[in-house]
């Protein structure tokens, strides 16, 4: 997999076409002003966790002694279950805001929201799969991250233009994208499998 592949995958996981409305709604009762200190402060504190598990994503997996084969497996099994879910979202969802004068912190916009255990998961894959790649799938981490950043950002401009059925369209579509990762990584780890017996 390329650094553009990795980052194409790691912004499809992350999901902030579907994650707008909700964000919305955390944080209606908070001023606008506040609302962007919020938001950068929640995005970086995601972007450390996120670095962290992909740096420490090999020592975690040694220390487990999973084989290469089983965390393919199981990450494409996470995405699939993903993707699935963006495909068919779960009715009402994650509709509840905080009350007035409250705010998040870490929970829920950092985790699960931006740094969920869905990117976790795969951000330990990379890791163990090529790491002699950091370089690259650090670069294709924060290439995710920023675009990310920029749609959190500019959500209500977002939200304006392409309307909540146009986001509901996007959030599917990027779930069949990520549906045929899944079934790739699938078969990679079960051909890698196969090739070891």
């Amino acid at each position: 997999m390329d650094t553009l592949s990795a980052a194409v995958m790691l912004f499809l996981i992350m999901d902030p076409m579907g994650n707008l409305p909700v964000f919305t709604t955390i944080l209606k009762h908070v001023e606008k002003k506040r609302r962007r200190i919020i938001l950068i402060r929640e995005l970086l504190i995601a972007l450390a966790i996120m670095m962290a598990f992909l740096f420490m994503g090999e020592q975690i997996l040694n220390f487990l002694s999973l084989k290469k084969e089983a965390v393919s497996i199981s990450g494409a099994i996470i995405l699939f279950l993903i993707g699935l879910k963006m495909i068919f979202p779960p009715e009402g969802g994650l509709g509840a805001s905080l009350g007035a004068g409250d705010e998040p912190l870490i929970v829920p916009l950092a985790i699960p929201m931006i740094a969920g255990p869905s990117i976790l998961a795969t951000l330990l894959l990379l890791a163990h799969q090529e790491p002699d790649r950091m370089l690259d799938w650090s670069l294709a981490l924060l290439g995710a991250w920023s675009a990310t950043t920029v749609i959190l950002m500019f959500s209500e401009i977002f939200q304006r233009v392409v309307g909540e059925k146009g986001l509901a369209a996007i959030e599917r579509l990027m779930g069949m994208l990520l549906l045929m990762i899944s079934v790739q990584m699938f078969l990679d780890g079960i051909m890698s499998y196969f090739s070891h017996i």
